[in-house]
């Protein structure tokens, strides 16, 4: 069952996540999502967080990879996200995969997460210093922020990230931008 949202968090009408989910479902037919999480490194027993996580393409992806002794948390302030994922978790066999209904709050504990997976999604932040806030918090030390967003210049994401002092930038990928959590 996902977690509940925060309650000033708005979803996009269901009609349009549906839209977008067909539109990125089109996408990985032509552009695997694979070749993007290939640069993030992710290991067997490792702890994943994918924040704003949609129809669940790396989701999907990520938890074969962290395998029965990791975890992915899916994370998407829209609830058919969730319903979504769940659907696709029982369909493969993927028990290591837990859906959070939320814009913003994990629920996690303190130092949990290994890696953040934010794609595609920081522009659309209403509060990213919350929401960096908040990835700091749960992510372990020396926790991995892989970001990409392609509705941003690069240095204007690198700038918005940084900003206030919880991550720098470690590496330049192809595709991902790879954050290191600051103490």
């Amino acid at each position: 069952m996902p977690k509940s949202r925060n309650k000033s968090d708005k979803p996009v009408p269901n009609l349009l996540f549906l839209c977008m989910s067909f539109v990125l479902n089109c996408r990985d037919r032509f552009r695997p999502r694979e070749i993007i999480l290939e640069e993030v490194e992710i290991k067997p027993g490792h702890h994943v967080l994918d924040f704003g996580c949609g129809p669940g393409s790396y989701t999907k992806i990520a938890a074969k990879y962290v395998g029965a002794n990791g975890k992915v948390y899916a994370l998407d302030i829209h609830p058919l996200a969730a319903k979504k994922i769940q659907k696709i978790a029982s369909q493969l066999g993927l028990a290591n995969i837990e859906t959070i209904c939320s814009g913003c709050a994990t629920g996690l504990p303190d130092k949990t997460i290994d890696i953040v997976l934010l794609y595609d999604l920081f522009h659309m932040l209403n509060e990213p210093e919350a929401v960096l806030a908040e990835l700091h918090r749960v992510m372990k030390p020396g926790g991995v922020l892989s970001c990409s967003d392609h509705h941003m210049k690069e240095q204007n994401l690198i700038e918005g990230i940084t900003a206030a002092g919880l991550f720098e930038l470690s590496s330049r990928g192809r595709h991902t931008l790879k954050f290191v959590k600051r103490a």
